[in-house]
């Protein structure tokens, strides 16, 4: 039986979260410690736990045939790899950083200064567009000390939530790009594997949107009933239901997360009443 080969980073942050995606898409994987390969039980795929930096050329190489991966990662390493989906999870920063002490005028900084980083050629299309010419030092693992050191004038590094560079004397001052895993695809996957491929999309878009979403039930008096619809942002139109109680009604509809509060606040205001509000697991269009 033909499988879909999929590659996720073998430990980490990234892995846990594309184990749990993949669980939510009811895919159940046998795995054991340490294991380097293992099969779903439930669903055409093989999963290969990988060191990150290596995805890419696996997926060039055709050995696998989609991955989760970091798109900052795929954009360093994987030249020529498209990704079809953003995943929404993994989120960072790929900066510039220089130490708190530095002036820092504007990217021209940069010019003939040594920047330290494992990100070497997202550094140099970044400065080039830019018009500017540094000199690159290629260290693999944590760069955050290399100015400390004399080794380096600034550095780039992903960044999340800015403590490590504030713990090592820097400040953040270029975004170079904004990243979050990303489900990528190999450019010699098979004809009979992109039809596995349509369906594990399928069953991931399902789950992303129910991320984004919440299901909303209240109540609400009838001669209120067109004012509260017209606020709410259902997929199509809410479902409307009587209640025990003469001149209620019960209104069920999905209200994007962003928007949640906002709605919620207007609804209360045109008399909505016995708010209810719960998450959602699958949501199929």
């Amino acid at each position: 039986m033909t499988k879909i080969r999929i590659a996720i980073q073998k430990s980490g942050r990234l892995n846990q979260d594309s184990i749990e995606i993949l669980k939510n898409c009811g895919i159940s994987i046998d795995n054991g410690k340490d294991q380097l390969k293992a099969s779903a039980r439930n669903f055409p795929m093989e999963v290969f736990y990988l060191r990150n930096g290596d995805i890419p050329q696996y997926l060039k190489d055709g050995v696998v045939d989609i991955a989760i991966i970091g798109e900052n990662v795929l954009i360093e390493k994987g030249e020529g790899i498209a990704f079809d989906l953003r995943l929404g999870f993994s989120k960072c920063k790929v900066c510039l950083a220089v130490p708190k002490a530095v002036e820092y005028p504007s990217v021209t900084y940069f010019e003939g200064k040594r920047i330290a980083t494992s990100y070497p050629n997202t550094v140099k299309e970044y400065l080039n567009k830019q018009g500017v010419k540094a000199d690159i030092h290629i260290i693999n693992g944590s760069v955050e000390i290399a100015p400390n050191i004399g080794l380096a004038d600034g550095i780039c590094d992903i960044v999340s939530s800015g403590s490590t560079l504030f713990k090592n004397g820097l400040k953040e001052v270029e975004v170079m790009l904004k990243s979050e895993a990303v489900l990528a695809v190999s450019p010699k996957i098979s004809e009979e594997r992109k039809e596995i491929l349509e369906k594990l999309q399928f069953r991931i878009q399902a789950v992303l949107t129910a991320r984004q979403s919440k299901y909303v039930l209240l109540n609400a008096p009838n001669d209120k009933l067109d004012e509260i619809i017209s606020l709410l942002p259902g997929m199509r139109s809410p479902t409307v239901l009587p209640l025990a109680e003469e001149g209620w009604s019960s209104v069920h509809t999905v209200i994007n997360k962003n928007k949640f509060w906002e709605v919620i606040d207007e609804l209360k205001q045109a008399g909505a009443e016995g708010l209810l509000v719960c998450p959602i697991e699958k949501m199929v269009l």
